[in-house]
């Protein structure tokens, strides 16, 4: 890679680690986009696992609640393991354009119905039920897609957790992911030394960005925080969806 290649990975790193800080989520979701405007989803995937994974650990240590969110939602996060070994299965027989397109208008629809309804809160029995199903399908998009935030995302808002808790727990499962994929990318050959290199010192730019991202989110007035993360996603669908087009 030339300088200007690697420089645009660093900067794409910070600014994705930088909203993450404010929102708790999206390290991927938006830094995979941006890298593929100059580089190939198969390279830009593992890039990224890296930098997500120190960026989810910085969050967690920053946010607290670790043992309220494993207690509470380990069954999601056993059932994503088998959801990524088929998505990362897929991942290898399908067109990048066409993930990043589906993904994107499910994160807009999803966005812009829940912007404009009262919010959904799911009944225990409901909660018990969906647990299994949204861990498997968040590992089966994740795989395919390099995304961690669908449908585990919606699912935990529809719980009316408090901010903080909302933020634990999605980044564990995060965290779980991106330790499963690191994995598994090395075992179908995607995950070269070269990339594993820039990764490591792409978590400088990403835990500055996290720090003042951070900084923010704490500033947040709770009632504020659902509609902030629900406009952040509907960005991040419309983004996808254009660049599964142009690119």
């Amino acid at each position: 890679m030339n300088l200007q290649t690697v420089v645009s990975i660093f900067l794409s790193f910070f600014f994705a680690a930088f909203l993450k800080g404010i929102t708790g989520l999206g390290f991927s979701t938006i830094c995979l986009p941006t890298m593929a405007t100059f580089l190939n989803p198969k390279i830009a995937i593992p890039l990224v696992i890296v930098p997500s994974l120190s960026s989810n650990l910085l969050v967690m240590a920053q946010t607290g609640k670790f043992q309220d969110a494993l207690s509470n939602f380990w069954p999601i996060y056993v059932s994503t393991f088998p959801g990524l070994l088929l998505g990362v299965y897929v991942l290898n027989s399908i067109e990048g354009a066409i993930s990043r397109a589906i993904l994107g208008a499910i994160l807009f629809l999803y966005a812009l119905w829940a912007l404009r309804s009262k919010s959904i809160i799911l009944s225990e029995k409901m909660r018990t039920w969906l647990t299994v199903p949204v861990g498997l399908t968040t590992g089966v998009i994740n795989g395919i897609t390099g995304s961690q935030i669908m449908p585990i995302l919606p699912f935990l808002l529809a719980l009316n957790l408090n901010k903080e808790t909302f933020v634990q727990a999605i980044n564990l499962s995060f965290t779980l992911s991106s330790m499963i994929m690191l994995f598994l990318l090395g075992k179908i050959g995607l995950l070269q030394p070269s990339l594993l290199g820039i990764a490591v010192v792409g978590i400088l730019p990403v835990a500055i960005g996290i720090n003042l991202g951070s900084r923010l989110r704490k500033r947040l007035p709770e009632e504020k925080f659902r509609t902030v993360v629900l406009l952040f996603l509907l960005v991040v669908g419309l983004s996808l969806i254009v660049r599964s087009v142009v690119i």
